[in-house]
């Protein structure tokens, strides 16, 4: 199962979006540290590339199961 996290940051028009093999709740723990600490948020998506968000500059975070998405033209 992969989990899709959406990070808004502070005076960015768009959001970051990263596809991460961690469950939800280790994503909502690091999320938590980095805030609680100050520090940089870092997480790892499915291909083993980090994104690092700076905890002062988070806005949101998402964070749900991906949507499988389909093959094809129809709705079936």
């Amino acid at each position: 199962m992969t989990v899709e996290v959406r990070i808004g940051v502070q005076n960015v028009s768009r959001e970051v979006v990263i596809e991460s093999a961690q469950s939800p709740d280790e994503v909502a723990k690091a999320v938590a540290a980095s805030i609680d600490k100050g520090a940089a948020l870092s997480l790892t998506d499915d291909k083993g590339r980090v994104t690092v968000v700076p905890a002062g500059a988070l806005g949101y975070v998402q964070i749900g199961e991906s949507e499988k998405r389909g093959v094809g033209f129809g709705n079936s």
